[in-house]
């Protein structure tokens, strides 16, 4: 199991906290959004945001054990 030094650990976290940021941004914009091209890029953001943030969440997970 690979161990990770201090600062790679508080770079994943500082990752995870910018990509929930962004995850929200997009979750909230699309009831506001009418062009359907757009919506759907919003929804596969917001797929493919919530898939990496589960795997910063179980790199952290990793990191602190």
């Amino acid at each position: 199991m690979p161990t990770y030094a201090l600062h790679e650990t508080l770079e994943v976290h500082e990752m995870a906290t910018f990509k929930t940021v962004c995850l929200t941004k997009s979750k909230l914009m699309q009831p506001l959004v009418s062009d359907p091209a757009l919506q759907e890029i919003l929804r596969q953001d917001v797929q493919t945001g919530t898939r990496q943030l589960q795997e910063l969440g179980d790199l952290l997970a990793k990191a602190m054990h």
